[in-house]
């Protein structure tokens, strides 16, 4: 078992030295799911097997011990060198210890599995790595995705097994990237199943209809150390904020050939797309800097993951904890 342990550690080892140097494209719950498989059946045979048979073991020590005393009782002697107790007792508790490879994974596995359990299905967190969503959400910030809002789905395989709610205009969404599903994207909802949304001339406009916007004071983006046009945009029942690049023409350019593409109209003016059933269109609030349905096309819903919804923390600025639009 020792030798057994050590190859499947050595694994994992492996799997996770490539997946940091670049050599391999690592997929994180699937590695959180092999852990929690592995280190559940080294706990179940901790307990059903190794635990037992240790306790047997130091019961069998203990069961000499007074074997011998009562041997010696029998012959007429009364007082015994206490020091037999006492290496009696070291011996249980040397044998009643856990070997180191049944610590790094029996002893793992509740620790793996509330965290696998947590992740799956409720909550999981998110480090946001570009800017693609200012103002709403800044490089940095550490947010928690609801995980059952939409519907739980199995890990891995993200395969729905509970229906849920759908997802609505404004919600801001993480999901598979559809041209790379091994990655995570976060970007806002802005059509839903059977909308046209039309991005013309920096103006959105959802079923014939131009989203209600306010003008905000600019935004002063740290990282570009510049200003931009900001808004406030309401999508449903809700308001957020955006941002424009005046500097920045309104065609989309570079679009690739996406699944439903024939559903879009590309103009100099921007782009128009009518969203297919069990589809979504995403757009970041950073509008003029963001790699969104524009670019790659819909989201279907399989590639759903959750709801963003919480900043937890920005170790830079503390005051983005909270909660957003």
């Amino acid at each position: 078992m020792q030798l057994l342990t050590s190859l499947i550690l050595a694994a994992f080892a492996a799997y996770v030295g490539a997946w940091y140097f670049g050599a391999i494209e690592g997929n994180f719950a699937l590695l959180l799911m092999l852990a929690t498989l592995v280190t559940g059946v080294f706990w179940l045979a901790e307990r059903l097997v190794f635990l037992p048979r240790r306790r047997r073991a130091a019961e069998a020590v203990a069961a000499s011990m007074a074997a011998r005393r009562e041997e010696l009782t029998r012959q007429g002697i009364r007082k015994v060198d206490g020091a037999d107790e006492a290496d009696v007792q070291q011996a249980q508790a040397k044998l009643l210890m856990q070997p180191w490879w049944l610590d790094w994974t029996a002893g793992l596995f509740p620790v793996i599995a509330t965290v696998f359990l947590l992740r799956s299905f409720l909550f999981e967190p998110f480090k946001i790595p570009s800017g693609s969503m200012i103002p709403t959400l800044l490089v940095g910030d550490l947010i928690l995705v609801n995980k059952f809002t939409y519907g739980i789905r199995l890990p891995v395989f993200n395969t729905k097994i509970t229906e849920g709610n759908a997802p609505q205009r404004g919600d801001v969404m993480v999901f598979r990237y559809p041209p790379q599903p091994s990655m995570d994207y976060i970007k806002r909802v802005v059509g839903v199943p059977g909308d046209e949304v039309a991005y013309l001339n920096k103006r959105l406009t959802i079923n014939g209809q131009p989203v209600p916007v306010n003008t905000l004071p600019d935004f002063f983006e740290e990282d570009a150390m510049r200003y931009f046009k900001q808004f406030e945009e309401k999508l449903g029942s809700r308001t957020h904020r955006m941002i424009n690049d005046p500097d920045r023409p309104a065609y989309v350019p570079g679009a690739s050939n996406f699944e439903f593409k024939d559903n879009c109209r590309y103009t100099v003016e921007g782009v128009t797309c009518k969203v297919p059933e069990g589809h979504y269109f995403m757009m970041g609030d950073n509008r003029d800097n963001s790699l969104d349905s524009r670019f790659w096309g819909f989201v279907p819903d399989r590639n759903i993951v959750g709801k963003a919804f919480f900043v937890w923390m920005n170790f830079g600025n503390l005051k983005r904890i909270g909660g957003f639009n």
